[in-house]
């Protein structure tokens, strides 16, 4: 007869339950140890197409601002010819000996350089009577006078220039000061 316990229950075999050969066994432990591997490999690849079109969105928006400022070099470049055309023009016109015909082709010149930089995206800053802007002015001299409030533009030596809303020269300009016996009267 078989050994039985006190009740009459027949023990079973305890090395059937945990077979290392059992072929379910392996495979359920393969298949979880696939869909772990195949999550990760999920998360990686959702990680590198999100790192893709973050760099891709990157380059186009830096390309995109280089081609806006890509003139910026050129048009820093004509700008003293720009100035040579303002004095010959301001000289010629004070000159009334002169022909005038020189001073019409020079004006025309002038205006055709002034239009395409402007297509190309040059503003002139505008300084005589406006308040004095260190960001956008550099005072070359100053003046003492009543005439206007203190701090104001009298006189653009040369003007100043943004390019596409940033500024590409400051203007150099004569500013008014107030006389300094004004200054003790009020104090």
């Amino acid at each position: 007869m078989k050994d039985t316990e006190p009740d009459g229950i027949i023990e079973p075999d305890s090395s059937a339950v945990s077979d290392p050969t059992d072929p379910l066994a392996e495979l359920v432990a393969e298949r979880d140890r696939l869909a772990a591997e195949n999550a990760d490999l999920q998360d990686r690849l959702l990680r590198s197409q999100a790192e893709f079109q973050n760099s891709r969105r990157r380059v186009e928006k830096e390309k995109a601002e280089w081609h806006e400022y890509a003139a910026t070099e050129a048009v820093r470049a004509l700008l003293p010819i720009f100035d040579d055309f303002e004095r010959a023009l301001k000289s010629e016109s004070s000159d009334t000996g002169h022909a005038t015909g020189y001073a019409k082709g020079m004006e025309l010149i002038y205006q055709r350089l002034f239009d395409a930089l402007k297509k190309l995206g040059l503003e002139p800053i505008v300084s005589v009577g406006r308040p004095f802007d260190p960001h956008v002015h550099h005072a070359v001299e100053k003046m003492e006078t009543d005439e206007v409030p203190p701090d104001t533009v009298l006189e653009e030596y040369q003007r100043g220039y943004n390019f596409k809303g940033r500024l590409l020269r400051e203007a150099m300009v004569k500013v008014a000061v107030a006389h300094p016996e004004s200054d003790s009267e009020t104090n």
